[in-house]
């Protein structure tokens, strides 16, 4: 029997989407219902259901990086899930996942639409994939939503500001780079600024080492110092130079520059060795594709 997970916020529209998958597709068994993305992540994994629908705004995580998270810690030889997206209209989104051929519905979930999606997802199941080739699929469409390129390129950044806070050990804000108006592009950072006390550090990011997400701050490692800057790692990463900052894991940005080498073990999953730092960062399957080469 078929398996599926909701995962939607809005406890109204998870009702109205079971109820349509029940009338359209009565062999189907609802193993979970989850509420935002840590717990569709650890419902998946428990489950280990066919079906995952994923809601894209949820709170803390989005159905997005539910899915990746789910693809890093999806345990070998067993059949990925198939992905549907659930998300209000958007011409560019949907253009994304038409183009990443991942499968979507729109809010409200309208019976003809879903039934499409439905009559599309059987017939998947009954060609599945073996399970290594359906990871790598899905991970290959994750990583173009989620604009994981091959080579990482400078591209329009994002401008988030962050508030000034205190703490220990040093806590800051990060210092939006300069603007291009002509280009409607914005410079990358060169520096953080770090309150220490009642000073400002300027730390410079030839620096650092590697960023690590820690709630909703960032530690920030150079060789013999950390501070703790108050912003997202989501929002500091597009102010970063993406040839020098390389995401390599849904919780850290590695500088380049820092890493000495690369390790695969027996199961082909990847570990760096960084300079001048002793710890050692796993690369997620995700971002597994950058070290390829090696």
């Amino acid at each position: 029997m078929p398996t599926a997970l909701i995962a939607e916020d809005e406890e109204l529209l998870a009702a109205h989407l079971r109820q349509e998958l029940q009338a359209l597709w009565p062999a189907l068994e609802v193993v979970g219902m989850a509420t935002h993305g840590e717990e569709a992540v650890t419902l998946a994994l428990r489950h280990r259901p066919a079906v995952c629908f994923f809601d894209i705004r949820m709170p803390g995580m989005t159905g997005l990086e539910a899915a990746a998270q789910l693809a890093d810690e999806w345990p070998d030889g067993t059949p990925f899930p198939l992905l549907v997206f659930v998300t209000a209209y958007d011409q560019f989104a949907l253009q994304a996942f038409e183009r990443a051929a991942v499968d979507y519905v729109l809010k409200p979930v309208q019976r003809e639409r879903l039934a499409q999606t439905v009559g599309r997802l059987q017939a998947a199941l009954a060609q599945r994939q073996a399970p290594p080739a359906a990871l790598e699929s899905a991970i290959e469409q994750l990583r173009g939503l989620l604009g994981v390129g091959a080579t990482p390129s400078v591209g329009a950044s994002a401008s988030p500001s962050a508030a000034m806070a205190t703490g220990t050990p040093a806590t800051g804000a990060v210092a939006g780079g300069a603007s291009n108006a002509s280009s409607g592009t914005t410079t990358p950072l060169r520096h953080l600024q770090v309150g220490v006390g009642d000073a400002i550090v300027m730390v410079p990011l030839d620096e650092v080492v590697y960023l690590e997400a820690a709630d909703k701050y960032v530690r920030v490692l150079t060789a013999d110092q950390e501070y703790l800057v108050r912003i997202s790692l989501r929002e500091l990463l597009p102010q970063l130079d993406a040839q020098r900052f390389w995401q390599v894991h849904r919780g850290h940005i590695v500088h380049v520059d820092a890493i000495d080498r690369v390790h695969r073990d027996e199961a082909g999953k990847l570990t760096l060795r960084l300079r001048r730092r002793p710890e050692k960062l796993a690369v997620s399957r995700m971002y597994g594709h950058l070290f390829r080469a090696m």
